[in-house]
């Protein structure tokens, strides 16, 4: 069984509390696009006592075990008896940039397993299990576009309001640690929810749709927002940092002409 996990982007994002779990609460829309990894698995052939996890592409780095699609494994055999499985994962979507590629996997893994093995885990479950994986594991269930609250996994579907638009999609190859994001982020409630200003024509965007992580990432890494800025300078209508770094996207009436600097951070682009 073979499926392509897709990466995500954040249409805004604000954070607008803390909280005495330790983690914080958001306002975002989650928004996939079509950068994706693959990820596939059979019974493994071979008498063994654990799964196999073979990982091409990108290098995630780290222990295999600390692998969310190994614990989505491991977390689904708590409840319901599984063989042991050879996975492989090819990794497209760059590690630690702000597109969810990890939670991706892990969701996309929570999903077949339930299918092909004839679980019966009802949709509710897997995201209250993929939410036991990562805050943003929850959206990566249906990756239908989607406004979040608390955690990230309070969700509620909007409209698909870049239908039609063409998104330039770049990294520059700089991590940014959440933490380090979270500690230097100024909680504050909006006045105006974020699913009420995606409404607002995407040219007007760029005066009301805010990321609260890029004034901390823009300091550590000027070169995130020295991206940002050439995507407006080469037409965007509007150009955001994605979760909390590094990667920028930029949203276009039609396929833009880069300059040939920006070409070297591009990782996806095309029509929504």
């Amino acid at each position: 069984m073979i499926v392509f996990p897709k990466a995500k982007i954040n249409l805004g994002l604000r954070i607008t509390g803390n909280r005495s779990d330790g983690y914080h609460d958001i306002e975002t829309v989650f928004y996939s696009v079509a950068l994706s990894d693959a990820l596939e698995y059979i019974v493994s052939p071979e008498k063994t006592d654990k799964d196999i996890l073979i990982v091409t592409g990108i290098n995630p780095g780290g222990n295999q075990d600390d692998n969310l699609v190994i614990k989505t494994v491991k977390r689904i055999r708590k409840n319901h008896p599984l063989p042991f499985l050879k996975i492989h994962l090819h990794k497209v979507i760059p590690i630690g940039a702000g597109l969810g590629g990890g939670s991706s996997d892990a969701a996309n893994m929570l999903r077949i397993i339930n299918r092909c093995f004839s679980l019966s885990i009802e949709e509710q479950e897997l995201k209250d299990i993929a939410l036991e994986l990562g805050s943003d594991c929850p959206f990566f269930i249906n990756s239908i576009p989607t406004y979040a609250t608390g955690r990230g996994e309070i969700l509620e579907s909007v409209r698909d309001v870049l239908s039609g638009y063409y998104m330039v999609l770049l990294n520059p190859g700089v991590g940014i640690n959440t933490t380090d994001a979270y500690q230097n982020c100024h909680p504050e409630k909006p006045t105006v929810k974020l699913n009420n200003l995606i409404e607002r024509p995407v040219t007007e965007w760029k005066k009301l749709i805010v990321n609260d992580f890029e004034e901390f990432a823009f300091k550590k890494h000027p070169v995130i927002s020295t991206i940002k800025k050439e995507l407006y300078d080469a037409g965007a209508l509007f150009s955001l940092m994605s979760g909390s770094g590094s990667s920028v996207y930029g949203v276009f009436q039609e396929k833009p002409e880069l300059p040939r600097n920006l070409n070297n951070f591009v990782i996806w682009e095309g029509l929504f």
